[in-house]
């Protein structure tokens, strides 16, 4: 996992370092969030993942964020920065991956009872998954960032974790997604003889799994495309 996470990072870092100034203020797939807001979240998303392991590499617990209201206060402050220096943060990003890397490690050898909160008496979440949650959010976030990288970008393996992490979390009517261009299937919640069947490429099936608009390339047997909720 740890590799897959080094190589979305590179391919995240190489599509910021190009994108010019002038695009940061442009939207981005994320409702309500410019390229800069998305690009600040993976700033600091980053920090509060490698601060975590570092609580539990020194045996100090702690949370990613000390509220939601904190986070959205620290995205925000970040945002301002990049309106007169887009650079400043780009050297940010790059320290934050850099920390983060440093410690990624440390989640190889946690035991499986070892959570954090997301927030102070928030989620909790198993320690070991946290290079799978920085995997999620660099390529999910990267597509996001609508700068020419796109879920159909994704490596196989990276698509169809998502695809298999939301299809165990998802708790809707029950359906089967197919993807057409490799042999693999998912069932999501429970089904029966009448659940209808979702198809298309990997990627758009991914893409459309984080509750995100997949365009016209997925088809159901039923006519109609389940909601999916946004993560």
């Amino acid at each position: 996992m740890t590799l897959h996470v080094q190589a979305a990072t590179q391919r995240l870092l190489h599509t910021v370092d190009r994108l010019p100034d002038s695009a940061w203020s442009g939207p981005s797939h994320c409702t309500g969030w410019s390229r800069a807001h998305v690009i600040a979240h993976l700033a600091l998303n980053a920090e509060a993942l490698a601060g975590v392991l570092r609580g539990f590499r020194d045996g100090v617990p702690t949370t990613m964020y000390r509220s939601d209201e904190a986070r959205d206060q620290d995205i925000d402050d970040l945002v301002a920065v990049a309106g007169t220096s887009p650079a400043a943060v780009r050297e940010r990003l790059r320290t934050a991956v850099a920390a983060f890397a440093d410690v990624v490690a440390v989640a190889d050898g946690l035991p499986k009872e070892a959570t954090f909160e997301r927030t102070p008496g928030g989620r909790v979440v198993p320690g070991r998954a946290v290079p799978f949650l920085r995997l999620r959010e660099v390529e999910i976030h990267h597509a996001d960032l609508d700068a020419g990288y796109t879920a159909s970008d994704w490596p196989p393996d990276n698509a169809m974790s998502f695809l298999s992490n939301d299809a165990r979390q998802y708790r809707g009517p029950g359906f089967h997604a197919v993807a057409t261009d490799e042999p693999a299937r998912w069932t999501f919640g429970e089904t029966d003889a009448t659940s209808p069947t979702v198809s298309g490429p990997l990627g758009a099936l991914a893409w459309w799994a984080t509750g995100r608009d997949p365009g016209s390339v997925l088809s159901s047997t039923n006519g109609t495309l389940p909601t999916m909720e946004g993560r």
